[in-house]
């Protein structure tokens, strides 16, 4: 599966070190597999936590939509 990411999800992946961005595109594209969790009060909504950082996506039967990268205490707002 390819993912596709939203433009926030993007900029954050290019202010990070490429080490870093690199982990969480391969974290990314391993869905399912990794820390998921589901969302209360969004459909089809979950998240991944790779360490301190949460990436919040969207799933249907065949399509992953990160909407959004973010440090753990930001990710949510």
């Amino acid at each position: 599966m390819n993912p596709g990411y939203s433009k926030q999800a993007e900029a954050y992946l290019a202010k990070q070190t490429q080490k870093q961005a690199a982990r969480i595109k391969a974290a990314v594209s391993a869905l399912p597999a990794g820390d998921v969790k589901k969302l209360r009060g969004i459909e089809n909504g979950c998240r991944l936590r790779i360490g301190s950082v949460r990436v919040l996506f969207e799933k249907d039967v065949n399509i992953i939509h990160v909407v959004k990268i973010d440090n753990r205490g930001d990710v949510y707002k």
